[in-house]
């Protein structure tokens, strides 16, 4: 079995700490509720769900938000998965970051 780096873990607390310090108050407790490792057995359907409710982000209510927190939170599980997730949301955290430049930046010419 591949033996997984602290630095994917440490990655992938850090987005989890993203995810939850742009939620609101309650759903981040239930985000933080969800990370125990006690919740194994409601993490794992409801990480599947979410996956499956970002995939389908075309539809009205879901969205693409799904995508990324399903799979932080199927991650947590599946040490495999651990190395990718973590370089997937890095990477899409670099192009909102740039895309998020762009915008400022745009404001700012006249």
């Amino acid at each position: 079995m591949r033996c997984v780096s602290e630095y994917d873990k440490q990655e992938i607390d850090r987005h989890f700490a993203w995810f939850e310090a742009k939620l609101p108050e309650k759903p981040a407790r239930f985000v933080a509720w969800l990370r125990k490792p006690s919740s194994r057995y409601v993490r794992i359907p409801l990480a599947i769900l979410l996956i499956i409710g970002g995939i389908f982000s075309f539809l009205p209510v879901l969205g693409l938000w799904m995508l990324p927190l399903g799979l932080l939170l199927f991650a947590q599980d599946v040490p495999l998965l651990q190395k990718p997730t973590a370089q997937l949301l890095g990477w899409i955290e670099r192009k909102w970051i740039a895309r998020e430049r762009a915008k400022t930046a745009e404001k700012r010419q006249p």
